[in-house]
């Protein structure tokens, strides 16, 4: 047995040098990209357009900036010169792409996206413009490929006039942008439904061969849904499905109409914008009054060593988590009760439980990979985001800590706690550990973690594997390490009679997590979810008892008491899989406390107007997220600096999956909670540590200036 698990951890560790050795593998050639200036020559003070082209292969296809049901959107980070403002990307109207029962939102063949620069008012005439950009993007067909292109354009200082061999090119890509809205258009609610009525009278119903509405929110409709046309004299009327019925509808609708109208010439498609597309600030040179101190390295600078190592440093401090605690309990529990054995069988336990770890770590990294490979927006600690995971390891933990108690003892099979174990079945449960340990370690983030879970989700299945086995490598460690070395077995207590008393009081660590389970399910399923998990507590109570009861009784009597119970596990099971329907509407949250809701439109409303914004992501399964809140982020010190200086506080709630929130999180290199950002006014944002003390958060907010200073300098 200690060579199958010896031979299980050398090949996981020439698993993880390999991928060191052959680095970063380039994604499939889908999409041929390029960048290219409007003009032949630039000047200063003279606005002009640049234009990322891509050429996506037949049959897949790339993003609109809400790609629907799934997918990533492009995404364009400059390089300019001193001076220089790249402005939003024009996006041109999309099409829905079906895709199995998922609708999309994108283009096929080509696709040109437009980004207006301005640059400063006097240029060097022999100083040519060096302008570099990296493109990432997602191209799918079934199934999906992430991709990236580094760009780059030199051109010269003098007249700007057009580029003769690129008008074509540029008056394609402008014709394909929506125009401005050309009919009045009024929202109504009618129960799961929202009623779009365009003013558009004058057409004719025959002539209309297709009406499409695309919504900029990415969770307002239920994007696979028909939407359902009706034209008469009064003009079109679109019904679209809501996304979530329950949550208050809402009191716009900005998006995009598209209309196919037959013509003597052909059909013609016709794009219209409605309402006030935000438009997010430029990432270009603050003012020196606004600039912000650096924060973390560049995330693009990490390589799989850095990552490795960090990632490896990420998982030993997981051990020290809160939300590990009670599995800590557990592993010193059983470290003692094999303190009398031999040092081979021990050394053997603490293999068992890294091959527990490793396995699970690797297992949920897998399972991340291939959602995000099909568009999902998702992140480390996504199956928390399930209540019926949720609830699952709630119920585990009870029943554990049943067995804690003495309530009963689980067999070998199941987890290896019972006092008449065999010696294999013991090994099994170490084994079991290691994998509770990952479970449990999901919701919380130790420093250098998230980064570098971060880059591995952009990189090559190999790459990524890598990462997370490093991670889960310093979580097993300091076990590991514990049963490996001779003294620290030597200095263990030896087993006695106090072990029962110590085993009944590490049941409740235990505990405390099922209630705090409890307490991240009722966040995420109505009153009736929130019941029927409850009532699965006490069948897992029920089912213990049974249990114990049958092993008590005659024999034949026994096996009847123990099937009954068996029977009520299953029961549980098939309850548990019913609460992901019972999700509970995400709240409706007012400002409150100097505390507003995260919404992407929000945020680029107030970073348009160059105001300070303080940006939180958090999920209520995050204990790293509650501990900060509470020590760093509501003192008083905190808020009157906030309120002093001027800053919004935004908060985004990541407990239930949230594409926008998942779509800010990938821009700064993070798979998952928390993510602490503070927008000076304008510029780049600074990115607050993961573990945040008073004094961090203090310091980073004495950056922002005062308002009046911020006015001087944009007035500057």
């Amino acid at each position: 047995m200690i060579r199958r698990l010896a031979f299980l951890l050398l090949m996981l560790a020439a698993s993880l040098s390999a991928a060191l050795a052959q680095g970063f593998r380039t994604p499939p050639d889908l999409v041929r990209a390029s960048l290219v200036a409007e003009p032949v020559a630039v000047a200063g003070a003279q606005p002009f357009t640049l234009a990322v082209r891509m050429q996506v292969k037949p049959g897949w296809h790339v993003y609109w900036r809400n790609p629907g049901d799934s997918g990533l959107p492009p995404e364009v980070t400059w390089t300019l010169p001193a001076g220089f403002n790249a402005g939003a990307i024009q996006w041109p109207a999309p099409e829905r792409i079906a895709i199995a029962t998922l609708m999309n939102y994108g283009y096929e063949g080509e696709v040109t996206l437009l980004v207006p620069v301005t640059p400063p008012p006097s240029l060097d005439p022999a100083d040519p413009v060096q302008i570099q950009a990296k493109l990432t993007y997602l191209v799918c067909e079934t199934e999906c490929v992430p991709g990236s292109a580094d760009l780059a354009l030199t051109l010269p200082v003098g007249e700007p006039r057009p580029d003769a061999g690129l008008a074509a090119l540029f008056e394609r890509a402008r014709a394909a942008l929506p125009a401005p809205a050309l009919w009045p258009l009024r929202l109504s609610s009618q129960g799961d439904t929202l009623q779009l009525d365009f003013a558009a009278t004058g057409l004719k119903p025959e002539t209309i061969k297709g009406v499409a509405f695309f919504p900029y929110s990415e969770t307002a409709i239920d994007n696979a849904a028909a939407q359902v046309l009706t034209v008469d004299a009064s003009g079109l009327h679109l019904t679209l499905a809501r996304s979530n019925p329950a949550e208050p509808a809402p009191a716009a609708l900005p998006g995009v109409l598209t209309l196919e109208e037959a013509t003597g010439a052909g059909t013609h498609r016709l794009a219209f914008a409605y309402g006030d597309e935000p438009v997010p600030p430029a990432p270009a040179a603050a003012p020196e009054a606004l600039a912000a101190p650096p924060a973390a390295p560049a995330f693009d600078a990490l390589t799989l060593a850095t990552a490795a190592g960090l990632a490896f440093l990420g998982g030993l401090i997981l051990n020290l988590m809160p939300c590990v605690f009670p599995v800590l309990s557990i592993k010193v529990l059983g470290l003692v009760r094999h303190a009398g054995e031999s040092a081979a069988r021990v050394r053997l336990h603490g293999l068992a439980y890294t091959a527990g770890v490793l396995a699970s770590f690797l297992g949920l990294a897998g399972l991340l990979l291939a959602l995000k490979g099909g568009g999902a927006a998702i992140g480390w600690g996504f199956q928390l985001q399930s209540p019926a995971v949720v609830a699952g390891l709630a119920y585990l933990l009870l029943a554990m800590g049943l067995s804690l108690s003495g309530v009963f003892h689980l067999g070998g099979r199941l987890a290896g706690f019972g006092d008449g174990l065999a010696r294999r079945s013991g090994l099994s449960g170490s084994f079991f550990t290691g994998v509770l340990a990952t479970l449990v370690a999901t919701p919380c983030t130790a420093p250098f973690m998230g980064s570098a879970v971060g880059f591995a989700l952009t990189q090559s299945a190999g790459v990524a594997l890598a990462v997370f086995a490093s991670l889960g490598l310093g979580l097993a460690v300091p076990f590991l390490a514990l049963t490996l070395w001779p003294p620290a077995l030597r200095a263990l207590p030896r087993p006695g009679a106090w072990m029962e008393t110590l085993k009944q009081v590490l049941a409740f660590p235990v505990y405390a997590t099922v209630a705090w389970l409890i307490w991240v399910l009722a966040q995420q399923v109505g009153p009736q979810g929130l019941l029927a998990a409850l009532i699965g507590l006490v069948l897992v109570g029920f089912a213990a008892w049974a249990w114990e009861q049958g092993c008590a009784t005659a024999p034949r009597l026994g096996r009847i008491v123990r099937g009954f119970a068996l029977l009520t596990i299953v029961g549980i099971a098939a309850l548990t899989l019913t609460l992901d329907r019972d999700r509970a509407a995400a709240p409706t949250q007012a400002a409150a406390d100097g505390v507003e809701p995260f919404t992407q439109a929000r945020l680029d409303a107030l970073l348009n107007q160059h105001r300070p914004v303080f940006v939180n992501m958090t999920a209520a399964w995050c204990i790293t997220c509650a501990v900060n809140e509470t020590t760093s982020l509501s003192t008083k010190a905190v808020r009157a600096l906030m309120k002093d200086r001027g800053v919004t506080y935004l908060k985004g709630d990541w407990t239930n999956q949230n594409p926008e929130i998942t779509r800010l999180l990938e821009m700064h290199g993070r798979s998952g909670v928390p993510l602490y950002l503070l927008y000076a006014g304008t510029g780049e944002p600074r990115v607050l540590p993961q573990i945040l003390t008073e004094g961090t958060v203090l310091a980073a907010l004495e950056t922002v200036p005062a308002a009046a200073d911020r006015s001087a300098a944009l007035a500057r």
